[in-house]
């Protein structure tokens, strides 16, 4: 049997049109048979270098190309369609642009911006947020998105680990009474702090609306962003993390290009609507979905939060054709009540990450023929994969191209350990195809590992040096995956002390930490356990009493309540006498997770959060609610 290179010389030697074709067509053949899917990783090739050599250009051109001038390229182009919908309300591009031109000159003339400075942004998903960030593009500034659901003490930590100058926050209540509680110290650092109201009695918190209102919307002068470059930082993006406090990412223009391109490889067309609801702070709503938007060309429908009953009400409303989501997300629309119309939508495209095989299946089965694209990657990582074939259950798909550009490898790990396995040379060892390894991905020149503001510490912790050669550095991207004999990618866990719920990273020092302040804890291990018929892992924490104390369910509970987002709030807690350790002295997490939190198995005192009660003792009729799918987690 011929191989492909001996046919490539045959054709190539070959006079006859008419033979060359049949030996081409023979080619085809033979390259199918030895992998079905040639011509989609033909057509995910081609795409690829397409977006390589448009990066390229972007780099090479004088001045920098930026985000921010592909959205006015579009302007010009396009300035009547739709760029915006939100709720009730419809913005062009050219509408868009102005809106954003009277944000930068009110922020210029009030908060005294320059070229360089960075603002962190404390909004929810709304116009606003969208008008402000590309304000602060027009400025030559650095936005710094916070998630707004952080309190006191982490959201100061955020605020400052990117040496912010300037707050500016939404109009609601929640966002007033946070900057409030942190004000005091913001003023001591002589931040400005603006909240978008028309005005504000508060000393120290100032009105940005009004001021906005009267400001002009002509264009900004280029010369305000002429020294930013493609290693420029464009935002901080916050992730969780061992260290119990966010850190920042930095995310420079040619990291922010990369994330937008998913929607180029993902097929997203120019003229799609694309549905986001994800958190505009998140990297996923923001890079992969408004930027890639803006790349595109398309039209953005914009919601405050997910809702999973109004979710595909939304998609017919606004002729919705793209889709973002997280794997929890595609479970919540599965688990809604089936209606005759499930399939009545224009929907054709999902893209997102975290999608298990049981609700992909179920999805495409209900909801009709919509192409799903997962992706893999990490917000501060320098690789990543996606599954442009559509094969149900993997996250990515091996390519020679991304192997090329990308150096990656699957590595032996001890999960007990908490570390690499090393060989005699003390190198790590890369695991065989079928088997489960940490990913680690080459720091290069092509693929450069930033890191996180003003915290070194963190930045080193996800490198791994030495690892295959003397010398070399390899970002830990603190995954285990597995590879098939296809070559497609599937998640099997993650690693460390960080788990996954409602779609939010959980630091479990985080968290424990804050249980600590209950003045009759002694000890806490926080860790997350899986819950039948969920993604990720729930928090759940084992604690020690200090002695002659008691558990105070309803304390726990009002602690929690006003120090930790809903989603890192412990669902379970377990009284134990004493936290099991291992010999250098670190907590015992996988065999607490494994145990769960059956009442029937476990012998400790159990109690269980119920929303608006507080912990309450677990009993086997409420584990059999959630074990069930009753309870609402």
């Amino acid at each position: 049997m011929l191989l492909p290179t001996e046919l490539i010389q045959i054709l190539v030697m070959t006079p006859s049109l008419q033979w060359r074709g049949a030996g081409l067509a023979l080619l085809l053949a033979l390259l199918y048979t030895k992998n079905p899917y040639f011509l989609q990783d033909l057509n995910y090739a081609i795409t690829a270098i397409k977006i390589g050599m448009r990066l390229s250009k972007y780099k090479k051109s004088k001045p920098f190309y930026s985000m921010l001038d592909c959205f006015l390229d579009k302007v010009s182009r396009q300035p009547h369609k739709k760029f915006l919908l939100f709720e009730d309300s419809c913005y062009t591009y050219s509408q868009a642009d102005k809106e954003s031109n009277k944000v930068a000159r009110a922020l210029s003339t009030h908060a005294n911006l320059q070229e360089g400075d960075t603002v962190a942004l404390f909004l929810g998903n709304e116009p606003w947020f969208v008008w402000a960030w590309l304000a602060l593009a027009k400025l030559g500034c650095t936005a710094s998105l916070l998630n707004n659901n952080i309190r006191s003490k982490s959201l100061l930590h955020c605020f400052s680990c990117c040496d912010a100058k300037v707050l500016v926050a939404g109009a609601g209540e929640k966002e007033l009474n946070e900057c409030k509680e942190v004000l005091p110290t913001l003023k001591e650092q002589g931040i400005r702090v603006f909240l978008l109201t028309e005005h504000c009695d508060v000393d120290g918190i100032e009105s940005l609306t009004d001021k906005i209102q009267q400001a002009s919307d002509q264009p900004l002068s280029p010369q305000l962003r002429a020294n930013i470059h493609i290693k420029s930082p464009a935002l901080y993006i916050y992730t969780s993390g061992t260290t119990g406090l966010p850190k920042a990412a930095v995310i420079n223009h040619e990291r922010l290009w990369m994330a937008t391109f998913l929607q180029s490889l993902a097929g997203v067309r120019s003229d799609d609507v694309i549905y986001i609801f994800l958190p505009l702070y998140h990297s996923s709503g923001f890079l992969m979905g408004l930027c890639g938007a803006i790349n595109q060309g398309v039209t953005i429908v914009l919601r405050r939060k997910f809702s999973a009953s109004n979710f595909w009400n939304d998609c017919r409303k606004y002729n919705v054709t793209v889709i973002q989501y997280i794997g929890e997300i595609i479970r919540y629309l599965c688990n809604t009540p089936k209606r005759d119309n499930d399939r009545d939508h224009k929907v054709r495209l999902a893209l997102g990450n975290g999608m298990r095989a049981d609700a992909w299946a179920e999805f495409l089965q209900r909801f009709g023929d919509i192409r799903v694209c997962e992706c893999y990657g990490a917000t501060e990582g320098n690789m990543g994969f996606v599954n442009h074939i559509g094969k149900i259950g993997a996250i990515g798909k091996e390519h020679f191209l991304v192997k090329m550009t990308t150096p990656y490898a699957l590595i032996r790990y001890d999960t007990e350990k908490e570390e690499p396995v090393k060989n005699s040379k003390g190198f790590c060892i890369e695991v065989p195809r079928g088997e489960t390894g940490l990913l680690v991905a080459k720091i290069g020149a092509r693929t450069p590992f930033v890191g996180y503001a003003k915290n070194k510490q963190q930045t080193q912790r996800k490198m791994l040096n030495d690892v295959f050669v003397k010398g070399d550095h390899y970002f830990n991207s603190g995954d285990l995956l597995r590879i098939d004999d296809e070559g497609f990618i599937y998640f099997q866990d993650r690693i460390g002390d960080t788990f996954r719920w409602k779609g939010e990273n959980v630091a479990t020092t985080e968290v424990a930490d804050h249980l600590l302040m209950l003045d009759w804890v002694e000890e806490a291990n926080v860790y997350g356990v899986k819950v039948p018929g969920h993604e990720g892992r729930i928090g759940m924490a084992a604690i020690k009493l200090n002695e002659n104390m008691d558990f105070d369910g309803k304390a726990a509970y009002q602690h929690v309540k006003n120090y930790l987002p809903s989603y890192a709030r412990p669902r379970f807690i377990r009284i134990q006498d004493d936290l099991v350790v291992t010999g250098t002295f670190k907590q015992m997490k996988v065999k607490l997770g494994e145990e769960g939190f059956n009442p029937s198995v476990i012998k400790d005192p159990l109690f269980y959060l119920e929303d608006n009660k507080g912990y309450v003792p677990m009993t086997p009729e409420i584990f059999s609610s959630i074990a069930e799918g009753k309870a609402k987690l």
